[in-house]
């Protein structure tokens, strides 16, 4: 039976060590994402639309490294220690702090980064939207490179299948799986990545790229939730949703909302609008 399918590869994690440093797939996959999101950002700086709201090279070099340690890192593992292994964690608090086995939630990294760019709007004085319009286009590529990581590592596999394409996990079992990992970095990180960037190109209501990004992770991530192994403590939900699709449900919502109200209330003027 296994030999109708394909076998993940047995990568090591870590790629090269030098004493007691190491540096990791995983590891390597975040600073391909940091990298790719900071030269995409300088790009959107150079954007007139984009410069008339004062963005700069420098304005945007400490906004991603603040929503990188601060919100990513910070809130993606404590979104994950509460979403996800709260009973463990209120048995041992000090797993918050305990890194070797991994465990980051986007859900938690986002809202991590939205407190980040929340007390960056109120500095700077750009609204809180217009912060989220600039950031969003940068973030899917990241979940893209993390995915890849995720692959890499052979976790956060899928649910058992038949499919041509199915791939037998190791750690898993010597059933064939769906490679979610590849569906998610597909989804959520490539094809949301192209979408936003062609949206953002030109001039949108305020609020807009932010609530189509929420629209298009969530509905990514929900779809892909039905392929994707369910944690096995929690198992699936009421409705039989995964926790990921009931953190995914709500981002669905509200992002319709925000691009509803953005295109009501904060319309972009034409050309010959503002001439009149």
């Amino acid at each position: 039976m296994q030999a109708e399918f394909m076998m993940h590869p047995s990568i090591d994690p870590v790629i090269f060590s030098i004493g007691p440093l190491a540096l990791r797939w995983y590891g390597l996959m975040y600073l391909l994402g940091l990298g790719f999101a900071y030269l995409w950002g300088k790009r959107q700086c150079e954007m007139p639309h984009y410069a008339k709201l004062g963005w700069t090279d420098k304005r945007f070099s400490d906004l991603l490294f603040w929503s990188f340690v601060g919100g990513v890192i910070v809130g993606g593992r404590l979104g994950y220690v509460l979403f996800y292994q709260f009973d463990y964690f209120l048995a041992n608090p000090l797993y918050l702090f305990d890194m070797s086995t991994g465990g980051m939630s986007f859900h938690g990294g986002l809202l991590g980064v939205v407190i980040v760019l929340a007390i960056f709007a109120k500095v700077t004085n750009i609204h809180l939207l217009r912060v989220g319009d600039f950031i969003a286009p940068l973030v899917p590529m990241g979940l893209f490179f993390g995915r890849i990581g995720n692959f890499i590592n052979g976790e956060l596999w899928g649910r058992v299948t038949d499919v041509p394409w199915a791939m037998i996990f190791p750690a898993a079992g010597p059933e064939p799986r769906h490679p979610s990992q590849l569906y998610q970095a597909a989804l959520e990180g490539l094809l949301l990545f192209i979408i936003l960037a062609i949206y953002s190109r030109k001039p949108r209501p305020m609020g807009a790229v932010s609530g189509l990004f929420l629209v298009g992770y969530g509905t990514a991530r929900f779809i892909i939730e039905n392929f994707r192994e369910p944690d096995e403590h929690l198992g699936l939900l009421y409705f039989g949703w995964s926790m990921g699709q009931w953190l995914s449900a709500p981002m669905i919502v509200v992002g319709a909302l925000m691009m509803v109200w953005a295109y009501r209330f904060h319309p972009v003027q034409s050309d010959k609008e503002r001439k009149a």
